[in-house]
């Protein structure tokens, strides 16, 4: 990690700032003059290797590139956050909550490796499973942003099935996902044929770790992905491998190549204790029939 503090703030904003030029059809050479900048120190920003970044200039670019007001302020809190050393993006925090950061890792991720022990991943989810889980997290939402975050889970989920560099996904996920009634035996039933049928994609590999298996680790693990990144030319990776933890408060990302160690020790000791995939497709089938 960077000594100016955690590197994925910076390489986020950069992501944002980019993508945010190019929508407003602008090359660097113009964007860079409209902020009497060489074209070299908005490539900087861009590529997430700025050393300081001024809150004027984020909001500045944001006001050139037409960005909402919601959209601005969540890269005005980026750049203050950038310099955090373990980044812990809390959702009342200078992010907005509205601003779903890990959903923009996501997207630009190669491959994501995860353990579940409680609940099918959103990236596998029926939209009735994830309706039933929204509803309770928000109930106070009114239908149409219940609709409009349902929507949004749902459209996470074309990663998987693009025809063009689909992301691949490699899964464990905990028998209590399976028996953890969401929603009442109709929506489980078509959420475990859902998951068996996703598994048998090339890039998706799903094993069930059975309640048999004990604790493989010798300790609990919470929910966890891990998001690796693509790379150059040379077999290098683009961006740092990310290991992200979700808590009911807020997210953690991990970027210390020692904390990546750990969890990818502990996802192969999980996966070694887990169901091969044929097995664990045949329990999800039979586990939906059963709830059928």
């Amino acid at each position: 990690m960077s000594e100016h503090g955690s590197t994925l703030p910076r390489r986020q904003l950069g992501r944002y700032l980019r993508e945010g030029r190019m929508e407003a059809n602008m090359t660097i050479a113009e964007a860079a003059a409209l902020m009497e900048w060489s074209e070299s120190k908005l490539q900087r920003l861009e590529t997430g290797n700025a050393e300081k970044i001024r809150v004027l200039d984020i909001r500045e670019l944001c006001r050139i590139y037409d960005f909402d007001d919601e959209f601005s302020a969540a890269l005005v809190g980026l750049a203050q956050e950038a310099n955090v050393k373990s980044w812990w993006h809390e959702y009342d925090s200078l992010v907005p909550e509205g601003f779903n950061m890990y959903v923009g890792l996501e997207s630009s991720a190669r491959a994501l490796i995860s353990y579940q022990p409680d609940l099918v991943p959103g990236l596998m989810q029926t939209a009735d499973y994830a309706r039933v889980l929204i509803s309770d997290y928000w109930p106070d939402a009114l239908p149409e942003q219940m609709d409009r975050r349902v929507q949004l889970r749902m459209r996470r989920q074309r990663l998987l099935t693009r025809k063009r560099s689909p992301a691949i996904l490699d899964v464990v996920l905990h028998e209590t996902a399976l028996r953890r009634v969401v929603g009442g035996p109709r929506i489980m039933a078509a959420q475990l044929r859902r998951v068996a049928d996703m598994s048998t994609l090339p890039t998706i590999a799903v094993r069930v770790l059975p309640f048999s298996a004990g604790v493989p680790s010798g300790h609990t693990v919470g929910p966890f992905v891990i998001l690796e990144f693509a790379r150059d030319s040379r077999n290098r990776p683009v961006d740092p491998t990310v290991v992200y933890l979700e808590n009911f408060l807020g997210d953690l990302y991990l970027e210390k190549q020692a904390a990546v160690d750990r969890y990818r020790q502990a996802y192969h000791a999980l996966q070694q204790s887990a169901l091969d995939e044929q097995s664990s497709r045949e329990l999800l089938r039979k586990a939906a029939k059963e709830y059928a």
